[in-house]
This record gives structure tokens, C-alpha cells and sequence, in this order.
């Protein structure tokens, strides 16, 4: 039995990367899971995966986390199938790079929508699910939080805002005996990463792995994360002898984050 048995975590963003790779891990450790992204493809092969591995539940609830509607879905798809919800995986999210002329209205309310205000509205959702189990609140933020850059300003933006919002909510936890994490992954090699790296290398007239070997030269880091380290972390926090540790904020990047907070 593992140290998770009988709870249930929601995993926002459950069908792949990093959110894939934590429901993975928190069904090792015996909890049972609620899935959430927009594919249900994806999510339905997310789950057989992982109940095959592990012999958990995981069901799935794909909506457009972006709305309240989809939200709300997802809060009613958890109860309805558990009557209970134990931890609250914050992971989907993505924002759009580029120079910043290039990046209309359309493109900053849409980092925002998935990214911050999901999280806001499942948290504040699930808060009295997560009050009666004495729960925990994990949110995967990202290094932009520390680190701004003048070509991903809406996702520095956004994680700025994410990770002031996720120290407020550790204050309320406090109140409400609900622990309240972020981890901070640096680069991490999901699928979305590779794209990336093969674009930005086909564009500077090199390989990927050439590219890939300049950025960490550039770092001084010795790699990039795998999902499954931010997994790992993820899982420690969520363990009854982490329970003291509330309201940090984790880099995991290797040491890329030059400054100390």
C-alpha cells in the first residue's frame, strides 16, 4: 500500500509532460486520479496507461479549462466520481513566446486564461473538497517567475502572477490546515520542448542536439529535467512527512536560477 492509498488527486493538463508524469507517479504511491485536459484522446490513453501500470482508478474529464464552465465540469466530473478530492495538481498551461509587437490582446488573455485563472477557479472550487480532507495544493509554475525575458513575457507575466497568487493561497492554507507548493521546472524535456528546440535550431542553422548543448553551455547546468523530476518532487510534497514544508517555492532547473530567491 502506498502512502497515498485511498486519496484522490485532480491533475490539471493529465495527459501528457509534466502533468502526465505526476499522475503517473501519485498513482505509484497509491492515490486514485481525475485527468483534465482538452483531448480526450489523450486523456483516455493517459489513463489506461496508468491504471494499467499501477492498478489505480484514473478517470478522465476533457473540457476548456479556460472557461468557468469547464472548471466547473471538472469539479462536478471529481465529486460525482469519488466524492472526495485530496490534491490538486495546478500543471496545465501553456503561453505563446515571441517578440513582443508580435503579441496581440488575443495572445496575453489566452496565457492567462489557462494558465492563471484555471488554476484560480479550480482552487477556489475544490478549497472546501480540500478543507475536509486537510489537502494539498501542488502548482507547477516555471523559472519565468524569477527569471524575466523580453521573448517570453507573457509567460513571465503569468508565472509572476501564478506564483503571487500561490503564496496567498499558503497564507489561507494556513487558516484552513490545506498545504500550498509551487515548483519552478526549468526547461523539461515533454514533447512540447522538443518541438521547440527543433524549430529554434532549424532557424539558427544547427541540430537539435547542438542547439540543446549551447543553451546548457549557456546555463552551466548538466542537463534539462525529465517530467519525472518534477514528478518526484511533486509526490514528496503531497507525503504526510513533507506536510511542514507550506508555501515555498521550488526551482528545479539544475541550478540554472542564478539569483537566490
Amino acid at each position: 500500500m502506498g502512502k497515498l492509498s485511498g486519496q484522490v488527486a485532480v491533475v490539471t493538463g493529465g495527459s501528457k509532460g509534466i502533468g502526465r508524469a505526476i499522475a503517473g507517479a501519485l498513482a505509484e504511491e497509491g492515490a486514485d486520479l481525475v485527468l483534465a485536459a482538452r483531448t480526450g484522446v489523450d486523456l483516455e490513453r493517459a489513463a489506461r496507461e496508468i491504471h494499467d501500470d499501477s492498478g489505480r482508478r484514473a478517470i478522465v474529464v476533457a473540457g476548456d479549462l479556460r472557461t468557468v464552465e469547464g472548471c466547473e465540469q471538472l469539479h462536478a466530473g471529481a465529486l460525482e466520481a469519488f466524492g472526495r478530492v485530496d490534491i490538486l495538481v495546478n500543471s496545465a498551461g501553456a503561453t505563446k513566446a515571441g517578440p513582443f509587437l508580435g503579441l496581440d490582446d488575443e495572445a496575453w488573455l489566452d496565457g492567462f486564461a489557462l494558465k492563471f485563472h484555471a488554476a484560480v477557479r479550480l482552487s477556489r472550487l475544490f478549497w472546501p473538497n480540500l478543507v475536509e480532507s486537510n489537502g494539498t495544493v501542488i502548482n507547477i509554475v516555471g523559472g519565468l517567475a524569477r527569471t524575466p525575458t523580453p521573448d517570453v513575457m507573457i509567460g513571465g507575466a503569468v508565472n509572476a502572477a501564478f506564483a503571487n497568487f500561490s503564496k496567498a493561497l499558503a497564507g489561507q492554507g494556513l487558516r484552513d490546515d490545506v498545504n500550498v507548493n509551487t515548483i519552478h521546472p526549468g526547461q523539461t524535456r515533454t514533447e512540447r520542448h522538443r518541438t521547440l528546440m527543433a524549430s529554434r535550431a532549424e532557424a539558427a542553422g544547427v541540430t537539435p542536439d547542438e542547439f540543446e548543448q549551447s543553451l546548457l553551455q549557456k546555463q552551466g547546468i548538466r542537463r534539462f529535467a525529465n517530467p519525472e523530476d518534477v514528478a518526484n518532487l511533486a509526490v514528496f510534497l503531497c507525503l504526510p512527512e513533507s506536510r511542514h514544508i507550506q508555501g515555498t517555492s521550488i526551482s528545479l532547473d539544475g541550478g540554472g536560477t542564478a539569483g537566490l530567491f
